[in-house]
């Protein structure tokens, strides 16, 4: 049997196919609407070795060398999953991109990156084709036909085009991993960009490694079967669920997409046993009606990373399970909270061989309670960030040797670490601090929302540094939604300067594909005085 380094990801799959080749590792779950039957896709760890074998020779024939970029875009199919082996056995390196991107954003991807070509789905392709001529260097596409789509392009309409189908089909000769190094780049994953134009994170082949390997930190056991709705685009799926699924051979289960009224029905039927969320998603699903068999799943343990304080509890005793929490960021810093330690809302202290630490003005460590930023590095080491093609940037993340997070948080006396806010995202209303986790409670609870984000507005009293509370909501039914109740429920259960100054009813809320809320889509749409905007004389 030949050696294979697990620490890369085509490297374990070679090792896990030759030792357990018929195991349905993963399967992406999927069902017709129009008829309720289901169409799950699965894949063994040999079909995920020949598959990235032919999307590995496809690539060289492409001529792409070690190193090379090009796009991943498309929602969790299994030849997403395909795709990445095949770039970790040709040492090219994919860009996954979230399909919902377009327009400039697209474009300064593609470009900044520099992707020769891109893998995506055919509901991605109008997207690509209306920014082509913005992206010269962007030579082929490779298009994985969704029976679920129709509309756009047609293939044939499009430069460079080839079906996925077709590169499956072909016989393809083994093709020899040419990695030099197991920290060689993997991906390249952009970070969302909330604050400006998204920085690049190159990711090596390694550290999909230690991804592999956080199933022994999460605790799972060896008859687990973990399930994710979140985009492979992002990292928590490939750390969470991915990643542990194929180094242990828990058979992972993925949705094309997060669906917060289908979750506990999916985990019923495919027996899942965990899932991950991150806090906008928690809300969401805690925002759902309320119904007698809400704890009767197989579900035990729920992967959270950012789970509101304020329904931490309530959560756990509504849905009969129990909160992992952790942290951490694409660029690094990893800490935990295990089911039944620390205190709630903590999301734990840091991870082995890492040091934490929260800072103020000059990096002097905050005392117990006292919000600063959140800073880690290795333990006698340095932190260390690349961001692709911007040193500057890098150097910054880094700063003193620590990884500047952004994010304000503080410790308690016992070195449990809490998270506060973004840094420069902090509501502060009529000299108080609103946690958006209290006001984002009561306003789920109302039977008729289906999902809530708060966020601040600079305060119309015009006060320095102050703000006015925003509750986004997204109605059950639009006909017969109350804005008075509402706003009587805010008043009812929250303090008064925790009430929303404003409702702003949406049709959804703006996210990222880690379900993040994007508030500055929120922002940019409101305005005081427009007609989806009301307050409590106005509602």
């Amino acid at each position: 049997m030949a050696e294979h380094n697990e620490m890369t990801l085509a490297g374990l799959v070679a090792a896990r196919a030759e030792q357990n080749p018929d195991l349905d590792v993963i399967t992406f779950e999927r069902e017709d609407s129009s008829n309720g039957r289901f169409a799950d896709e699965y894949r063994t760890y040999a079909q995920l070795r020949e598959n990235g074998n032919r999307v590995a020779a496809d690539l060289v024939s492409r001529g792409l060398a070690v190193g090379d970029r090009f796009a991943l875009m498309m929602r969790n199919h299994p030849e997403f999953v395909e795709t990445m082996v095949g770039a970790s056995t040709t040492g090219c390196v994919s860009v996954p991109i979230d399909p919902r991107t377009k327009g400039e954003k697209l474009a300064y991807t593609l470009n900044d990156a520099g992707c020769k070509g891109a893998v995506c789905a055919t509901y991605c392709i109008g997207q690509i084709e209306e920014i082509r001529a913005k992206v010269p260097g962007l030579e082929w596409v490779i298009v994985l036909e969704d029976d679920e789509f129709s509309g756009g392009p047609a293939l044939s309409d499009v430069r460079g085009a080839t079906s996925f189908a077709e590169v499956l089909s072909k016989s393809a000769p083994t093709v020899d991993s040419r990695l030099d190094s197991p920290s060689a780049p993997l991906q390249i994953i952009y970070t969302s960009g909330t604050t400006g134009d998204p920085k690049g994170v190159v990711f090596p082949n390694e550290r999909f490694g230690l991804f592999a390997m956080l199933g022994a930190l999460l605790g799972y056991q060896p008859d687990e079967r973990p399930y994710t709705g979140l985009s492979l685009t992002h990292g928590n799926a490939q750390a969470v669920t991915l990643g542990p699924s194929l180094y242990m051979g828990v058979r992972g289960v993925f949705s094309r997409r997060f669906t917060k009224s289908a979750i506990w029905r999916i985990c019923r039927r495919l027996g899942c046993t965990t899932f991950s969320l991150l806090g906008g998603m928690a809300t969401a699903i805690y925002a759902e009606p309320a119904r007698d068999d809400d704890a009767d799943n197989p579900v035990r343990m729920v992967i959270s990373a950012g789970m509101p304080a304020a329904i931490w509890e309530a959560f756990e005793k509504r849905f009969g399970v129990d909160i992992f929490e952790w942290y951490g960021a694409i660029e690094g810093g990893l800490a935990y909270k295990p089911v039944g330690q620390g205190p709630i809302g903590s999301f734990g202290k840091p991870a082995p061989n890492l040091e934490m630490k929260v800072v103020g003005e000059g990096d002097n460590e905050c005392a117990p309670g006292e919000i600063g930023e959140i800073v880690s590095r290795p333990i006698g080491g340095k932190a260390e960030v690349e961001y692709f093609g911007n040193e500057e940037a890098s150097k910054k993340k880094i700063h003193g040797g620590w990884l500047r997070s952004g994010d304000m948080g503080h410790r308690d006396a016992d070195g449990w670490f809490f998270f506060d806010y973004r840094k420069g995202g902090g509501i502060r209303h009529n000299g108080d601090f609103v946690n958006p986790g209290f006001v984002e409670k009561v306003v789920a609870e109302d039977p008729s929302v289906t999902d809530t984000f708060v966020y601040g507005v600079p305060a119309a009293s015009g006060a320095p540094g102050e703000k006015d509370v925003v509750a986004a909501v997204v109605p059950a039914d639009k006909e017969t939604f109350s804005v008075a109740s509402v706003f009587e429920r805010c008043r009812r259960d929250l303090e008064s300067n925790f009430v929303p100054s404003y409702l702003q009813v949406v049709d959804q809320i703006p996210k990222t594909a880690s379900e993040k809320p994007q508030e500055r889509f929120l922002l940019d749409a409101f305005a005081p005085d427009a007609p989806n905007v009301y307050t409590e004389d106005r509602g």
